[in-house]
Order: structure tokens, then sequence, then C-alpha cells
């Protein structure tokens, strides 16, 4: 299974990113997705999910009103528009490849398949 992430950048406070990940060697289709990031000093947190049907999603409370994740069964892939960004949206930002149920997973130790990670840095 390969995950590709792409989309990062440098952009200033208040901008938009729209971060993609390209998902090869599963059936995309049937497996829920999410998106974390880790900043430096800091642990890996969620920051978005989504069910494998795209009917249900999740976002941590500190990206709420601001990021919409969604996917493209038929592209094989998932995005995280990021808008309104903030300094403290810095940080690396993986996609993952979550369980294949129907629900939404939330938890790091659910997803078993992880991108390489893309640099989200925004300046104040």
């Amino acid at each position: 299974v390969q995950l590709q992430a792409s989309g990062g950048g440098l952009v200033q406070a208040g901008g938009s990113l729209r971060l993609s990940c390209a998902v090869s060697g599963h059936t995309f289709s049937f497996y829920a997705m999410g998106w974390f990031r880790q900043a430096p000093g800091k642990e890996c947190e969620i920051v978005a999910a989504v069910s494998r049907s795209g009917r249900s999603t999740y976002y941590a409370d500190s990206v709420k009103g601001r990021f919409i994740i969604s996917r493209d069964n038929a592209k094989n892939t998932v995005y995280l528009q990021m808008n309104s960004l903030k300094p403290e949206d810095t940080a690396v930002y993986y996609c993952a490849l979550g369980p294949s149920y129907s629900g939404i997973a939330t938890m790091e130790l659910e997803y078993d398949y992880w991108g390489q990670g893309t640099q989200v840095t925004v300046s104040s």
C-alpha cells in the first residue's frame, strides 16, 4: 500500500492550502481515511477523519469550521482543504489509511498505513 501526500507549503496566516493524498495498492473505497499532524516537540494528533463512503466526518476542535476533509473514491484520493490558517497549524501533515468499516476512526492506533508527510508552515 502506498500513500502519497502533496500540497503542503508556506502560507501566510489567514491563507489556504489544499492537501491531497493518493492511495494505491488497496481498494480505497473500503477504508476510512484520516489526516494527522505533528508539530515540533509535540505529539501526533488527529486533524480530521472521513468514513469510507465520505458521508461521515470528524474534526479536531482546533480545526472545526476551518478545515474540510473529503474523498473521491473514483480517484483513490483524500483531500484536506485548510482555510483561515493560523501559525499554530504549522506541522508535518500525514494522511493515513484506517480500518475497513463503515464508521470513522479517530485513534492513531486504528491506522495501519501512513503517507510520508507534507510540511505546512504558516507565517504570522
